[in-house]
């Protein structure tokens, strides 16, 4: 009879320590963390190195002093910005376009995905595509120039309202117009470019599902309802919790150069009302308070989405 024989187990000083394994690593790909020094060299210099002036929100800043010379004020541009005239319009303002944004923008993305995905032609599908891409690429002053152009007094929208016999309108002077104007262009300049990820993800889907459906007896739209869509649900939910976490972070650029001072009752938001009193009236420790506070609005509606994401479903950001 042999004797037993034991596996030697190496004892814990022979494995090899975290810096150790951290060398081996970067020795292994070196190249990769190379690669990686010029994104991590952007954040740094362009998002974390800012955080430095977060305390201006909390500082009555001079130019003269200095951030670290001025002096502490602690929560008072907070408790002004709250007391405001115009804090409870800039808030529903902000709120109400990014709600329009999560209801028409974020979906129809999805929605042309779906249809695209259906198209047995190739050259119409890749027509398609063009098309709904390349407003993506144009400048936001160039769709703002186009739509002072189309919906000016004399331009191509009035001229048809006037020949069927209605009356011309001042669209970007009139507010209840501004939200459906702001949307709608948001839809159209970038529903063909999120409309990628979606194709993306439901190329990965397994053909064999849609066959035994068809077998099964399943029409086109029980397969879209059956399989498409739950295939491709984690992706939704993943930009649906980062949408989220940008739902008052809009695109003040596009908001600054439409809106007026007769559209201010809808158009004026957070990020424009910062402008104002940042660069306009150069209160630089007003306009930091009023921009922290939006940013900790959007961390926690980030925090919280993905919260319940992982609560009630399987995907989820961390």
């Amino acid at each position: 009879m042999q004797p037993h024989k034991t596996t030697a187990i190496p004892h814990a000083s022979h494995r090899p320590s975290f810096r150790q394994r951290v060398v081996k690593d970067f020795r292994r790909n070196a190249l990769i963390y190379v690669m990686l020094l010029p994104v991590i060299a952007f954040y740094g210099v362009f998002h974390y190195g800012p955080m430095y002036g977060i305390q201006m929100a909390f500082k009555n800043f001079s130019a003269g002093l200095g951030i670290a010379g001025s002096p502490w004020v602690g929560f008072a541009h907070f408790e002004t910005f709250f007391s405001s005239f115009f804090f409870e319009r800039i808030i529903v303002n902000t709120v109400l376009l990014g709600l329009y944004d999560l209801i028409f923008v974020f979906p129809a993305s999805i929605v042309l995905a779906l249809l695209l995905n259906e198209v047995r032609s190739r050259m119409f599908k890749r027509t398609v595509q063009s098309i709904t891409y390349l407003p993506h690429f144009i400048s936001i002053v160039v769709v703002v120039g186009m739509m002072v152009d189309f919906l000016s007094m004399d331009g191509l929208i009035n001229q048809l309202i006037a020949f069927f016999g209605g009356e011309p309108l001042s669209f970007l002077r009139l507010p209840e117009w501004f939200r459906f104007l702001y949307t709608s262009s948001a839809v159209w300049q970038g529903v063909g470019w999120g409309s990628i990820i979606y194709l993306a993800a439901i190329a990965n889907i397994d053909p064999s599902l849609y066959e035994a459906a068809r077998v099964d007896g399943a029409g086109r739209l029980r397969q879209v309802l059956s399989i498409t869509i739950p295939s491709i649900m984690p992706t939704i939910i993943i930009l649906f919790i980062l949408r989220i976490g940008s739902l008052m972070a809009l695109q003040d650029e596009k908001i600054l150069l439409m809106y007026n001072p007769m559209t201010y009752e809808t158009a004026d938001v957070i990020g424009t009302y910062v402008y104002r009193k940042g660069v306009l009236e150069a209160s630089y420790s007003f306009s930091a308070a009023v921009g922290l506070f939006n940013s900790l609005i959007n961390f926690a509606l980030l925090f919280s989405a993905n919260y319940m994401s992982k609560r009630f479903s399987d995907t989820k950001l961390m």
